[in-house]
């Protein structure tokens, strides 16, 4: 039987994270690696909406992923709010009977609630960190079985510059 499952992505985390890494990832290569290594179906990327980013939206969504946009908040001091947290709670909660396993992909904590729920009703495939050494120590100790780290599968998705 074939499995339908799907992928929560928080992105602004994982761009953090790669950032602190000093690499970025191959978003094309690692939509590739989700369906192939987690039989992922459908990717839901969490995403602040910014009019100038277009050229960045239509690549992802011809990358196979969904994009669910939360707007941004331009705080007193300019500097901008990106915290996607609410929206991908929610997501996974409205499709959680159309999938038969979830993958979270964030390091955050905020995220416990929703992952101690989706092991309660066996809905929990994986919860992927962006950085194996570094994530929350709360995470680690409740679900150490569940959680891969992208750090694990850096050389199948790493961005690499292309010669032409």
């Amino acid at each position: 039987m074939k499995e339908n499952n799907y992928a929560f992505i928080d992105t602004q985390n994982i761009n953090m994270s790669l950032k602190e890494q000093w690499w970025k990832l191959d978003w094309k290569r690692f939509r590739i690696y989700l369906n192939d290594k987690y039989k992922i179906n459908k990717a839901y990327l969490f995403l602040w909406y910014i009019p100038w980013n277009q050229e960045l939206y239509n690549f992802l969504q011809e990358a196979w992923f969904i994009i669910v946009f939360k707007d941004v908040l331009e705080l007193k001091s300019w500097k901008i709010k990106w915290n996607v947290d609410a929206e991908l709670v929610l997501e996974t909660m409205i499709h959680i009977w159309k999938y038969d396993k979830a993958t979270i992909i964030s390091w955050d904590w905020d995220f416990a609630c929703l992952i101690k729920h989706l092991i309660k009703e066996s809905k929990l495939k994986k919860l992927i960190v962006p950085n194996k050494d570094k994530y929350s120590v709360f995470l680690r100790k409740a679900w150490k079985e569940k959680i891969d780290s992208i750090t694990n599968f850096r050389q199948k998705v790493e961005y690499k510059k292309r010669a032409h």
